[in-house]
């Protein structure tokens, strides 16, 4: 256990507990994630000398004392697994991966193997660390979701990144086939999403204190009166966010048996199509598509080839 004091200045009044506390412990830590950072403050791990409702979101006063625990963290072994990856870049500082559907990102309770996260240690000799049980990972997909993620090889590019994604800089669009007609060609989605009170693997939206703010632009693409294919873009990246806001819309993804009891499609048909961000060193936009897995053509080409858009005909 470490336990470490910070005295707040002049120059850091009125900053977020949270992120000032990714900046203090950024030198003393090798880095932690803003995650991590929240679970600290929400487990009563960081006190003040002059309030007791510590939240992430709290602005630190001039001259406030913090206290700061971290817990030595459990750890466990992570082997290499020799599991075919598609790299779609790499540099010293990351490396873009086309995950498959059916890969899970990184270990879990009792769960240690044939993830992605084995697969990275097997590829790549350096990994970020900032979380040393899910080494290289800045974001996640969904076991069942295919599509781009950007892994960090060191912590300097895996906490710029992690700023990025928590300032909702880093552009994505997926694509998704959904179930029924979708009414508007373009629309916003704007509700707060929480964890069900009744299903606590479950998300849903609601409206309770704890609800989070949750935004998704999509667009339509295509529509039959069976199914719809939506290009969709996430302002916020809440757990199962996509998923759920759509099943609430009326329209679950595909082959979402959790939120949708489905199962017209062989898998969940949500696909991470693209990714832009700016490169932590390089300080250059970063713009990676992929292609849409074979089993979405297939689908489309079986049932409206004549209406596919060409973008996704070239496919």
């Amino acid at each position: 256990m470490k336990q470490y004091k910070a005295i707040i200045t002049e120059e850091d009044k009125g900053i977020r507990l949270d992120l000032f506390l990714v900046d203090f412990l950024k030198t003393k830590e090798a880095g932690l994630s803003r995650t991590f950072i929240k679970n600290l403050i929400l487990e009563g791990n960081v006190k003040s000398n002059i309030t007791k409702q510590l939240k992430p979101h709290y602005k630190v006063r001039l001259g406030e004392e913090l206290s700061i625990i971290l817990e030595d963290r459990k750890t466990f072994e992570l082997l290499p697994e020799n599991i075919p990856l598609e790299i779609i870049y790499e540099d010293k500082d990351l490396a873009v991966i086309n995950k498959k559907a059916g890969l899970v990102v990184h270990p879990g309770a009792g769960n240690y193997q044939h993830t992605l996260v084995n697969a990275l240690l097997y590829y790549f000799k350096d990994l970020s660390s900032v979380n040393p049980q899910r080494p290289g990972i800045v974001h996640r997909l969904d076991k069942d979701t295919s599509g781009l993620l950007v892994i960090a090889k060191n912590n300097y590019t895996h906490l710029i990144l992690a700023k990025q994604f928590a300032q909702h800089a880093i552009k994505r669009k997926y694509i998704a086939l959904v179930k029924g007609k979708v009414e508007f060609n373009e629309d916003i989605i704007e509700l707060p999403i929480v964890r069900d009170p009744l299903k606590r693997k479950k998300m849903s939206v609601g409206f309770s204190k704890q609800a989070r703010y949750a935004k998704t632009y999509y667009r339509t693409l295509c529509r039959t009166e069976e199914f719809s294919l939506l290009e969709l873009e996430p302002f916020t990246g809440r757990t199962h966010q996509l998923r759920v806001h759509l099943a609430y819309l009326g329209h679950p993804i595909l082959g979402d048996t959790k939120y949708g009891k489905n199962n017209q499609f062989i898998r969940l048909a949500l696909h991470a199509k693209s990714i832009a961000f700016v490169h932590p060193v390089k300080k250059q936009i970063m713009e990676f598509d992929s292609r849409l897995p074979s089993e979405f053509i297939e689908f489309l080409k079986q049932k409206i080839n004549s209406g596919l858009p060409l973008s996704l005909k070239s496919a």
